[in-house]
């Protein structure tokens, strides 16, 4: 029998979705240490991630545990905007988006701690950014500190005239969709 539910990550906005959803998670963040070597986006990439993140934390839970591990990538052209390097690598980022339309995916694995049994699912989200002045981007940058997001910006805390749209799951483009995480929960 299954008992707790655990969220493998340290992300805030992560853990709130799953709060607000009414979904129930104890957070242990994963020890696993990503690999940023890869730039090219893949699905099977990202979803080896999220797996290798939730089955990192099997040797931390005491008791039978449905563990769930995620990672949000930013892709332009195929290339995936990690978090930036430092305020220079946010500038260059954000510039490269201003203007142009990306998507982020969201990959989320389900790991039965007991069985090995794991589920997963991939959320794929577009967003189109304004073009974006030098102005504004610093302007963003100097206030929201994007230093630990995908692409470098929470769409959550864009201000007004930056985002022209998005299409798509908006809990996904934060980091992680409820809905996609109720129905990997089943049966698993």
């Amino acid at each position: 029998m299954v008992g707790k539910i655990i969220l493998a990550s340290s992300s805030p906005r992560r853990a709130d979705i799953l709060r607000k959803a009414q979904i129930a998670v104890k957070i242990i963040p994963s020890p696993y240490i990503e690999d940023h070597t890869t730039t090219v986006f893949s699905y099977d990439f990202i979803e080896n991630l999220a797996y290798n993140k939730a089955k990192a934390v099997i040797p931390l839970v005491e008791e039978p545990s449905l563990i769930i591990g995620a990672d949000t990538v930013v892709v332009l052209d195929n290339e995936i905007l990690g978090k930036p390097e430092g305020r220079q690598g946010a500038f260059e980022m954000l510039k490269k988006l201003s203007g142009k339309t990306h998507f982020v995916v969201t990959s989320i694995v389900v790991i039965n701690s007991e069985t090995g049994a794991y589920k997963k699912n991939s959320t794929t989200s577009y967003v189109t950014f304004e073009d974006l002045t030098d102005e504004q981007i610093n302007f963003y940058i100097d206030n929201y500190k994007p230093f630990d997001k995908a692409g470098s910006y929470g769409i959550q805390e864009m201000p007004e005239g930056y985002i022209k749209e998005f299409t798509g799951d908006l809990e996904n483009i934060i980091g992680i969709s409820s809905n996609a995480v109720r129905e990997l929960l089943k049966g698993v």
